[in-house]
Order: C-alpha cells, then sequence, then structure tokens
C-alpha cells in the first residue's frame, strides 16, 4: 500500500514539474520574460528544496514519515494553485498585431500609414519610450507570483523522495528493494508523459478561452505570440496533487521487516565495503521517541561521516555535472523543437510526452530489472551506469547533423536587397521599397508575401491596403514583396518549404533511442547511491545528495542555459510598456551549437571525473575485503576464547546446579 502510494505521489509531483517545463514559452510570451528569467523560475522550484531538505531527510527520518510525506503533498497542490493565480489577477492578452477583426472590411486601416521623414525619424526614435497609461500595468510583476508558488511547490517535494525511499528500502526484502525502486522510478517517468500531454492540450487552447469570442483572436499556435491556456493545465495538476495526500494519513509509522535480519540487515556489498559495519542499527529506531536536541547533536558527526566517504564524494561531483546537462537540455528541449524545426508548442510537447518520456519509463524500468537478474554488486552497477551514459554520450553526437533552415525574414534573416541567401549580419528592417511607410520597428506582425518570405510587418512588407478581417485578412499593393508592385500578402509567417520535416523524424528516432539508453543505467546508479554508504545513514545521504545536486544543478542549470539561448535571438519582441519581451526568432544555428553543445561538454567533464572514482572505488572495495576477513577472523577467535572463559567459570561453580539443558546449550553456543 505504501508503495502505491508513494507511486501516485511520485507521479503527482512529476506531472506538475513537467507541466511546468512544457508551459516555459507560454509563460514567457504571457509575461513578456526572457529565457534566462524563466531559468530563474524554474530553479525557484530547488530553492524551495533547498531551504528544508537537510533538516526533513535527517530529523524527517525518525519521525512518523507517512504523514510528512502527506503535508509536503498538501503544500505542492497550495504551491501550484498560486502559479494560476495570476491568470485571474492580470488582464486580458493583449499582442501586437495591425490585423482588427471587423464586420465591414472596407473599413480596415492602411497598413502603411504615411508620414513625412521627421515623422518617421521621431517614431524611429521613440520605438522604445513606454505607451501612455502603463502606470496600471501589473505584467512586469505578476511572474513574481509563479516564482513563490513554484518555491513553495519545491518545499512540498521535499520529503517524498528521501523519505519515501528509504522507507521501502528499510522495510522491504534486500532483493525486492531494487525492483520496489524501480517501479516507483518508472511511476514518476510515467508522471511527465501525462504532463506534457496536458501541456500540449492546453498550448491548443487560447489563454483567455471564455473571455474573448475566438473569431476575433488572429493569430493561430503556430505564431510566436500565441499563448495557451498555460493556468488551465496548474489547476488540474494541483487538484491531482492534493488528491496524493490522502493515503499517507492512513498508512502506519513503521512496518514488520520480512526476514529475520530485521533492520539490521546489510548485503554482502555493505559488508565487504561500509566503513564500520558493526554500527548498522538505527541510533534511533523509528518505533522510539527521541528529543530534537538528541538528534541534533548527532546530525554534525553523521554528516562528517557521510563527507568523509571519498566514493560518495566522487558520485555526488558527477552527479552534479550530469544533472546541470540533463535538467538544462530537458528545460529547453520542447522550445528546441519548436524554434528549430518550426513546431508549434502543442505538438511539442505532446512529442515529448508520447515518445520521449516512455522510452525513459522503460529504460529506468528495465535497468531496475537487469540489476535484479545480473544480481550487480556495488562495482556491476557504476560500471553498468556510466556504460550507458557513454553510449548515450556517443550517440548524442549525431544531433549536430541534424539541422534545419533558418526561416527567411526580410530583415532579420534576409537583407531587402538580396532575398535569395539566408545572412545573420545586422540587418535593417526599412528599405526603399517602404520608406513612405510611418512603420514601427519594433513590432512583431509577420505576414507571408508572394514570393515566400516573411515580412516582420505588413507596413514592413509596403502593403497599402488590406481586405477581409481577422485570420482571412489579405493585404494588396505590397511594394516589397514583388517588383511591379502589386503583390499580396497573408497573416502569418510563411511555411518553409525544404526537408525539415523528415530531419525532424530524425531527430525524434535518436532522441527516443539515446534516452533510452542513458536512463537504462538510472536505476543501478541510484541503488550504487544507497549501497555506498552505512545503513543508518541512508536517508540523510539521499537528502544530502539531492540538496547538493538542486543547489549546483537544479537551481543554476536553467538560468545559464536560458541566458545563453538569449544571446542567439535575433528579433526581440516589444514590451506594450517599453522594454524587451519574448524573443519572437532566433538564430537556429547558433541555438543548436549552444544548446547540444553546452549538453555534451558537461557530460564529457563527468566522464573525466569518472576515472579517478573507479581506481577509487576498487582500492576501496579491496581494502574493505581484507578488513572483513580479518576483522572475522579475529572476532572468531574473541568469542571462542570468551566462551571457553564462561565454560571454566560456570564449570568450577556449583556443579549440583548444572542441567543438561545448560550443558546442551554450551555445546551449541561452542
Amino acid at each position: 500500500m505504501f508503495l502505491v502510494a508513494l507511486s501516485f505521489a511520485y507521479f503527482a509531483k512529476a506531472l506538475s514539474g513537467s507541466y511546468m517545463k512544457s508551459t516555459i514559452t507560454q509563460l514567457e510570451r504571457r509575461f513578456d520574460i526572457p529565457s534566462y528569467l524563466i531559468g530563474v523560475i524554474d530553479g525557484s522550484f530547488e530553492v524551495g528544496n533547498l531551504l528544508v531538505i537537510a533538516f526533513v531527510s535527517y530529523f524527517g527520518a525518525k519521525l512518523h514519515r507517512p504523514k510528512i510525506i502527506a503535508v509536503g503533498c498538501v503544500l505542492m497542490s497550495i504551491g501550484t494553485f498560486i502559479i494560476a493565480l495570476p491568470h485571474f489577477i492580470i488582464g486580458r492578452y493583449q499582442y501586437e498585431t495591425s490585423v482588427r477583426w471587423v464586420v465591414n472590411s472596407t473599413l480596415n486601416p492602411s497598413p502603411c500609414p504615411v508620414g513625412s521623414p521627421a515623422d518617421l525619424a521621431q517614431d524611429r526614435k521613440l520605438s522604445h519610450v513606454p505607451a501612455t497609461g502603463c502606470e496600471g500595468d501589473s505584467n512586469l510583476s505578476m511572474w513574481i507570483y509563479v516564482l513563490l508558488g513554484n518555491v513553495l511547490r519545491g518545499i512540498g517535494e521535499t520529503p517524498v523522495q528521501p523519505l519515501g525511499i528509504s522507507y521501502i528500502d528499510d522495510f522491504s526484502s534486500e532483493e525486492n528493494a531494487a525492483l520496489y525502486v524501480g517501479c516507483v522510478q518508472t511511476i514518476s517517468v510515467v508522471g511527465p508523459v501525462f504532463g506534457y500531454l496536458l501541456g500540449s492540450l492546453c498550448a491548443k487552447i487560447y489563454v483567455d478561452i471564455g473571455f474573448v469570442k475566438m473569431e476575433t483572436i488572429t493569430i493561430t499556435p503556430l505564431d510566436a505570440r500565441w499563448v495557451g491556456a498555460w493556468w488551465l493545465g496548474y489547476l488540474i495538476a494541483g487538484v491531482i496533487t492534493l488528491l496524493s495526500a490522502i493515503p499517507f494519513w492512513f498508512l502506519p509509522r513503521s512496518l514488520h521487516i520480512p526476514g529475520a535480519q530485521g533492520s539490521e540487515k546489510c548485503t554482502p556489498e555493505q559488508t565487504s565495503f561500509i566503513k564500520d559495519p558493526h554500527s548498522g542499527k538505527h541510533k534511533y529506531p523509528a518505533d522510539q521517541n527521541t528529543t530534537f536536541i538528541e538528534m541534533a547533536k548527532d546530525f554534525i558527526p553523521s554528516l562528517r561521516t557521510l563527507l568523509g566517504n571519498p566514493v560518495y564524494l566522487i558520485y555526488l561531483c558527477v552527479s552534479i555535472i550530469q544533472l546541470n546537462s540533463l535538467i538544462g537540455m530537458v528545460t529547453y528541449k520542447p522550445k528546441y523543437i519548436e524554434q528549430h524545426f518550426r513546431q508549434s508548442a502543442s505538438k511539442a510537447n505532446f512529442l515529448m510526452g508520447v515518445i520521449n518520456i516512455p522510452a525513459v519509463a522503460l529504460g529506468m524500468f528495465s535497468g531496475g530489472l537487469l540489476m535484479k537478474r545480473l544480481k550487480l554488486n556495488i562495482m556491476g552497477a557504476a560500471r553498468f551506469a556510466f556504460g550507458t551514459s557513454l553510449i548515450g554520450y556517443i550517440l548524442s553526437l549525431f544531433f549536430f547533423a541534424m539541422s534545419c533552415e533558418n526561416a527567411k525574414v526580410a530583415g532579420v534573416t534576409l537583407p531587402y536587397i538580396s532575398l535569395d541567401s539566408i545572412s545573420y549580419d545586422k540587418h535593417s528592417v526599412f528599405a526603399a521599397c517602404n520608406s513612405d511607410c510611418f512603420c514601427s520597428a519594433s513590432d512583431w506582425d509577420p505576414v507571408c508575401g508572394e514570393n515566400g518570405i516573411t515580412y516582420v510587418s505588413p507596413c514592413l512588407a509596403g502593403c497599402a491596403s488590406s481586405s477581409g478581417s481577422g485570420k482571412n485578412t489579405v493585404f494588396s499593393s505590397c511594394s516589397c514583396v514583388g517588383v511591379a508592385g502589386n503583390s499580396t500578402a497573408s497573416t502569418g509567417q510563411c511555411p518553409e518549404k525544404d526537408d525539415c520535416d523528415r530531419m525532424f523524424q530524425y531527430f525524434l528516432a535518436l532522441s527516443v533511442i539515446t534516452s533510452f539508453i542513458i536512463s537504462l543505467g538510472g536505476t543501478p546508479g541510484y541503488m550504487f547511491l544507497i549501497r555506498c554508504i552505512k545503513p543508518q545513514l541512508k536517508s540523510l545521504a539521499l537528502g544530502f545528495h539531492a540538496m547538493a545536486t538542486r543547489t549546483l544543478a537544479g537551481i543554476p542549470a536553467p538560468i545559464y542555459f536560458g541566458a545563453i539561448i538569449d544571446t542567439t535571438c535575433l528579433k526581440w519582441g516589444q514590451k506594450r510598456c517599453g522594454g524587451l519581451g519574448a524573443c519572437r526568432i532566433y538564430n537556429t544555428t547558433a541555438y543548436r551549437i549552444a544548446y547540444l553543445g553546452l549538453t555534451l561538454s558537461l557530460r564529457s567533464i563527468s566522464f573525466i571525473i569518472c576515472i579517478p572514482g573507479f581506481i577509487l572505488l576498487s582500492r576501496q572495495l579491496r581494502k574493505e575485503e581484507r578488513n572483513a576477513v580479518h576483522g572475522a577472523l579475529a572476532n572468531g577467535g574473541t568469542e571462542l576464547e570468551a566462551l571457553r572463559k564462561e565454560e571454566f567459570v560456570v564449570s568450577n561453580s556449583d556443579q549440583s546446579q548444572q542441567t543438561a539443558d545448560n550443558s546442551t546449550d554450551r555445546e551449541t553456543r561452542l
């Protein structure tokens, strides 16, 4: 029952966590913020963890673990509801557009307002001046609610992993522990499947659904200005997380331990590896009441013992670097699919959930099953995890070859004077063909010309008139589109006609294969972490590992990945009240090199650190094996001598009081 309850809690937290990842581009556009700020919001979850994880992991192991997990789930749900709160406070979403929804199409204003040269120069100078009526605009501060809600989610998630895993390992038989952990982690990977699917569904729905008439919306989900109903998924995730707390209130503090070994069980690997194996018993068992001061006094010595284990420290360093690579990659993978392969946010999330995540789940479960079948010891688990990671790394190098050409946008990726070849030099959106128009350089309202080139706005395409309304608006007499100056343009970016769709299929196939291979080593690697330390330090080791990886990987990785991605932006959106908003179009070549290069560089560093780690581990295993053999011989001789002395004392005492039963008992003990 605990396994089922913990699996559901893992599912709930994984669903809300992956849904957060799936809404990254939606939040960027809704709050007009760059990628590095999204990284700050994403990393705030780890900040919440960091605030309490060491204490929850250590003291929670000595208290009622199921109830502490239940409290955590309630806090997670409250945090998820707070994230959705800004939608109900903030005003309606307003995007930059020159297209209007009007019943009488003859009233359409001209996309190319005529102005004097002085007016044009003045407008271009004042393009960054805030619009009037901005004093009451609360977009700038609304993302703070998302950040605070995510911090609370992080605090609530803290006890689930260290207390849940240690509870399973404490009260399950040794041969089943790896399989149980594999099951829980597999369920935790199934959660993101539904998280990304929920993200896909909500990304299709317009953000203000129910509050605006959908026929008045002039953009589609493929548009860089589109914002889906991001808030809806957080409400659903919050309810599911709240339900996951219920079973833990009814579970006992401790369970009957199968087998005769009880809480002092110790695997052959631990016997030969762990220092001071005789102290394998919990100093403060779960069913024993202890004071806070007693537990606090033991905290520093326990932490010193844990950090004095060199193998644990090496594993910690490798984990931190690998997780920097993994977290940065996963956080911005949907965005990478959207920008590089020109897919909608809905489709990117759908493919992540249906294709990529199940491969990870299958890999983690298979890894746990293989570890049970092969009966891997500590060294075997380490080699297995390293081998799968190395194979995945080699395959990932092929992602560099899977490239798509950048979108052809006049004045951004193409100069107006030569619309044939893509160039990333600094171009001007103003040209002779639109010099008579009173245009703003900061707007992003793309139209597709007859010539297959996208223009930043109808005004910058030199269009003099328009007909129709909404998504069906057609702009005519566009001087920049055709030589004769009488060509037309339609709303939205031009669909590209290269082989990007085929390349995208190759990308998905390779992504599935690498995800499966790398995740094969997930469960053996995790069991290595549990087995390389003394049993009574299990909760503390798991908690400290989680704290260190979240502090040095979970918090900084999304921020610096986002900051590096921001450097590849070619065209920034403009906030209504001035300042840069969300990026509208990226240099996809630079994006690919920065995103994949950073990911694989971090993995390379982790492999280098693994080399001394393996040398240290093998030496430590040989040393502990020798100590165990000598210790067993010494302990055996001491016990035999003690029993002989006892026999001598008893025999010299009152012989008449001895019975045959006592004699038999002494013979058995000898």
